[in-house]
């Protein structure tokens, strides 16, 4: 009995032991100088864990494991940092030297929208790289689905075409949606229509969801919420990339972009064009989508002048109606043609058709060849 005792004390010793067994991270944020670099924004990549450095530059992460972990800091005025830390076995000491940047950043263009962690408003950003991972060319609310309170929806059943979204249970109407600072509610039904700029995400930067009453000085009334998006900032590496994706429902996306980087130290030019189509989960819900965005700009110590333009042209059958409950319940059929009569006044031969053969969980309402909407729109900034 008593080995049983100590036994299971040693394994209790050693399980505390093993819990205890973390350790922090700490350092300054110093310029090129060696002058400290006040509220620097520091974060873990790959996790949720942010710190902020002090007036004397200091900052902290505590309670990390082993493990090999990459600190991004910015800071207004310096060039973005990346720094690898490897913990084993100890604390680990890190200083981290930013380079000031010899250009105006654009994250002060969107400061009247945008808000952070000293504000009294609930709220959560999406970076460049979180967007990159979830983006398969679906609209912004299926980027956006897994965010608190963000719920989304998509009439087709795939993310692409129409598709909208509600935060904390209020629809697109109480939702404040601005673009680089510019708002893009529909002035007359006070919606946004993610369809009319498809694949935006790919030529976006970062994206803030407000819940609630929110921070945005521009645009309809935010009570349920506000999206902030950012379009690209500057690169000052010229790049050049295609990316495709597929997926079910003959889902395909195609993106070309390209960018001169900084030349001449001042000016930049970056462009994109996609293209995504869909079957659609729903019968005859298909989606064909371009798009294309274009910016360019002069870059300064002190002053930013950028042009930006993008544009969107959707063909989309439409799916909105819905899955009647007689459908979907296997209901008599007369019920269905009693449904289709009081609210379109007629039943055609391929209506007829429709209602025997189509699967009840796909079943679309509309059988005309041409039942599309077909939109341009164009934005200029």
């Amino acid at each position: 009995m008593n080995k049983r005792l100590s036994t299971l004390v040693m394994l209790c010793a050693t399980a505390f032991t093993v819990i205890k067994a973390q350790y922090n991270i700490s350092g300054t944020v110093k310029n090129e100088s060696g002058e400290p670099v006040s509220y620097a924004a520091i974060r873990v990549n790959q996790t949720f864990l942010t710190a902020q450095s002090n007036t004397n530059g200091e900052y902290v992460f505590k309670n990390l494991k082993d493990g090999i972990y990459v600190l991004e800091t910015f800071s207004i005025g310096y060039k973005r940092q990346m720094d690898t830390v490897s913990i084993s076995g100890t604390s680990v000491t890190k200083d981290i030297v930013l380079q000031k940047n010899e250009v105006v950043i654009d994250e002060v263009l969107v400061q009247s929208t945008r808000t952070n962690e000293n504000s009294g408003f609930a709220y959560s950003t999406m970076n460049k790289e979180d967007i990159q991972k979830q983006n398969l060319g679906q609209d912004v609310p299926y980027l956006l689905n897994n965010q608190t309170s963000v719920v989304s929806t998509s009439d087709a059943g795939t993310g692409i075409g129409y598709t909208g979204l509600r935060i904390r249970g209020t629809d697109a109407s109480r939702i404040n949606v601005t673009v680089n600072g510019i708002p893009t509610n529909d002035p007359e039904s006070q919606g946004t229509y993610w369809v009319d700029f498809p694949d935006l995400a790919s030529s976006t930067n970062s994206i803030q969801v407000q819940r609630g009453v929110g921070s945005s000085t521009n645009g309809a009334g935010a009570f349920g919420g506000s999206i902030n998006i950012q379009t690209n900032t500057l690169n000052t590496k010229p790049y050049a990339q295609i990316i495709t994706s597929g997926g079910s429902f003959n889902t395909i996306r195609t993106t070309l972009s390209a960018g001169t980087g900084l030349l001449n130290d001042h000016w930049a030019l970056d462009a994109r064009a996609s293209r995504i189509s869909s079957d659609g989960f729903i019968d005859r819900g298909y989606s064909k989508l371009y798009s294309w965005y274009l910016s360019g700009g002069y870059y300064g110590k002190k002053t930013t002048i950028k042009g930006i333009a993008f544009s969107g042209n959707e063909q989309t059958y439409q799916a909105w109606w819905g899955i009647p409950e007689t459908k979907l319940n296997g209901q008599p059929k007369d019920s269905l043609f009693d449904y289709l009569y009081n609210n379109l006044g007629y039943v055609s031969p391929a209506d007829t058709i429709n209602i025997k053969e189509s699967d009840p969980r796909t079943y679309n309402i509309y059988t005309y060849k041409n039942q599309t909407d077909n939109y341009k729109q164009d934005n200029y900034q």
